[in-house]
């Protein structure tokens, strides 16, 4: 059955009792916004959960109101090295909070002072929701446990999509060799929760130990594709749903989460397929494909089918033996080192944990049959579950850009893309291209490097139809939207925020639009999705400070200005940007610009008013250290265009590719984008992200060249 949050709370057990009144305290002088002056506090604990000890804080002021907190602490007594690192779920969740969209619970403060209640602990939001910890979920219709399942698959696809560079997380673990080192750890955990006068060890587990060594996949070793924020226990119960609505609103118990590689996060989550490892004194412990799929919930391909197509991941088949086995491993070490805690009386999840031991070796014996099975995943699904009939059929009758059924399988787009995919052709055909005439005339007479009166107009419409600024990512929306848009500030009259930071779309969903935009070389610039804007759009989303994006972003957003991207010089072969010799020099609130740049695309434009310039401010730094990226007002004195470039004799008017002369060019030290040396690291996410919307948008229309001021 579901449970409310509310209902997984109990009074607290004696072996996990507080200190409440320093715990008051230390809340009253460092949660934001903590009831008071004089605030009573009442602690309950959750029964749900077998590690770190959770806890409910009611908080009430006298004649006020009443607001509830969770905590979570390290266990008491003697734990692994290692385990239980709260401060570690602090950091993942802050960061997550701050800066994307993944669904997790606020937190508020960090507590690293074991003297204030005895172990360090956090304190976050509470979320009044659903959890479902029977993974048949009884008493749900089968239409809504299906959503269920897939708004699980998707959640995990979103943690896998973020980008830990941009958030910071860039050294929460290491990448590579995850699988390798992840068995070498459980198994010294599993050997130090068992043995002589602890429970007893189980040979078969050390045998799986060895099978996993022998058998990690090759694909482990990279820090490549496939590999970044890992969960660690991503399962159903580790999610609260919203109290009415099939969606994630938070995903908890963060305390295994590092980086590496993801896959083990997708076998651990299909694992009630495999057993059921609920904590009971029952015997049977069979997965679905033992005990029978219970009616609405997908098959075992069907949701990886959704995983694999929201994160735009491989399917899994080559290694799944291992990750599956590897899940079951680690789970079994996991339930041994709880019940090890039980016997010692310091586990916090009550009574279920004296079941944990037996439930460890049924997931060893589980694991051995399955590295022995002869066939343990099918082929991908051939059509996309999350598709219904209707838009597949409608998609298909196309006559422009159809796909055969022969193409069905995880690239077919879902219905939210259909609707966008169909409004942006129609636009194309009835608006689109019966100007191109006009526009090509504007842009070969005398007047070529002014605006066709009717572009505004088409943009204003474009708007209108939900068809502005496609290109820009969940990830790179949220921060926007954190920093511009909470306090309703920097909206200008008659703007939409949800307008203005696109339709939340994956690059693999905006890839059928843009290749839709690619057709006509107007069409980008109508929709507020032309290079180099997007890349510097991007730029200033991801790493502009709130002063920076209310400046410059907000009327690149809303379509009133344009820019130009100024990296490549013509001194030194630019594509590697370790050799621009442009100087940006510190003196004292500003900064000196000196160089020559051209290709600068977009600054020949007479809306640009704004240059991303790359440029060295320590030329004896590390070499990937150098370089910074700086804004530039293009009528900042020192700032000299001298001429259009060509292209087998094509200028590109209106936006083109200038030439431009930086002479002691002052701008303010605030215009530095994430601070000096970071302007390389800036520049691989920009090229990377802005070359697919470049490509498939050059490709389809034939373009006559590319180049890396382009994006």
């Amino acid at each position: 059955m579901a449970k409310l949050i509310s209902e997984l709370l109990w009074p607290v057990d004696p072996a996990h009792a507080l200190d409440e009144a320093a715990l008051l305290r230390y809340a009253v002088a460092n949660v934001p916004g903590f009831p008071g002056p004089a605030p009573t506090l009442a602690l309950t604990q959750f029964a749900h959960g077998q590690s770190n000890p959770t806890y409910c804080i009611q908080a009430s002021a006298p004649g006020g109101g009443t607001r509830r907190y969770v905590l979570r602490k390290k266990p008491p007594g003697a734990i692994l090295q290692s385990a239980h690192a709260v401060e570690r779920e602090y950091q993942v969740l802050k960061a997550l909070g701050s800066h994307t969209d993944v669904p997790v619970p606020k937190v508020y403060c960090l507590c690293t002072d074991a003297t204030v209640i005895g172990t360090p602990f956090y304190i976050m939001e509470y979320l009044e929701g659903i959890i479902y910890p029977d993974n048949t979920l009884p008493g749900v219709a089968p239409s809504k446990r299906r959503a269920i399942y897939f708004s699980t698959a998707k959640t995990l696809a979103a943690i896998h999509r973020v980008d830990v560079n941009a958030i910071g997380l860039q050294k929460y673990g290491r990448r590579d060799n995850y699988c390798k080192r992840q068995v070498e750890r459980w198994e010294k955990q599993y050997l130090a929760s068992t043995g002589e006068g602890k429970p007893a060890r189980y040979q078969r587990m050390l045998d799986l130990a060895r099978w996993l060594k022998e058998n990690v996949p090759e694909e482990d070793s990279s820090a490549g594709a496939g590999t970044g924020l890992v969960h660690g226990d991503f399962r159903a119960d580790n999610l609260v749903f919203h109290p009415t609505e099939d969606r994630v609103i938070g995903v908890i118990d963060w305390e295994l989460s590092t980086l590496g590689n993801q896959m083990c996060d997708v076998a651990y989550s299909c694992l009630p397929y495999i057993i059921d490892a609920t904590p009971t004194e029952r015997t049977n412990y069979g997965g679905f494909q033992h005990t029978g799929i219970p009616d609405g919930i997908p098959q075992l391909e069907e949701y990886l089918s959704v995983y694999c197509s929201f994160s735009e991941r491989p399917w899994p088949a080559a290694n799944w033996k291992f990750y599956i086995a590897f899940s079951l491993f680690r789970g079994a070490s996991i339930y041994a080192g709880v019940y090890h805690r039980w016997t010692m009386g310091n586990a916090s999840g009550g009574e279920r944990a004296k079941f944990a031991g037996r439930i460890a070796n049924t997931m060893v014996d589980c694991a051995c049959d399955f590295i022995n099975r002869e066939h343990v995943l099918q082929g991908q699904p051939s059509i996309g579950f999350q598709v219904s009939a209707a838009p597949w059929q409608e998609f298909g009758r196309e006559q422009e850009g159809s796909i055969s059924t022969k193409d069905q399988g995880k690239f077919v787009p879902n219905e939210k893309v259909m609707h966008l995919r169909k409004k942006l052709m129609k636009f194309m055909e009835d608006h689109i291209y019966p100007m191109e005439g006009e526009f090509y005339k504007l842009a070969q007479s005398t007047s070529r490097w002014t605006i066709h009166p009717e572009e505004e107009t088409l943009e204003a419409l474009a708007k209108k139809e939900g068809l502005w600024n496609l290109f820009i990512p969940l990830d790179s929306a949220a921060r926007a939207r954190k920093l511009l848009f909470e306090d309703g500030s920097l909206v200008s009259p008659g703007s939409s925020n949800d307008l203005l930071l696109g339709a939340g779309l994956t690059n693999l969903e905006y890839g059928y639009l843009c290749e839709i935009m690619g057709r006509s070389v107007w069409a980008p610039q109508i929709f507020n999705c032309g290079a180099p804007d997007t890349g510097n759009m991007e730029v200033l989303m991801r790493y502009g400070t709130k002063e920076q994006q209310k400046q410059w972003l907000v009327p690149l957003l809303e379509g009133k200005i344009r820019s130009g991207f100024a990296m490549t010089e013509p001194q030194v072969a630019s594509s590697d940007a370790t050799n621009i010799e442009c100087s940006i020099s510190r003196q004292g609130d500003f900064y000196v610009i000196n160089g020559r740049k051209w290709w600068t695309s977009g600054a020949m434009d007479p809306r640009c008013k704004v240059l991303i310039l790359m440029g060295k401010t320590d030329f004896s730094a590390p070499k990937h250290k150098q370089q910074s990226m700086i804004l530039v007002d293009i009528n900042t004195p020192g700032v000299q265009i001298k001429r259009p470039l060509l292209v087998f004799g094509f200028d590109d008017a209106p936006h083109g590719h200038a030439e431009i002369v930086f002479e002691n060019v002052r701008v303010p030290a605030t215009n530095i984008l994430l601070g000096e040396g970071r302007g390389f690291e800036i520049a691989q996410v920009r090229e990377a992200r802005s070359w697919k919307t470049t490509s498939l948008h050059e490709a389809n229309r034939g373009s006559r060249t590319w180049n890396g001021s382009d994006g």
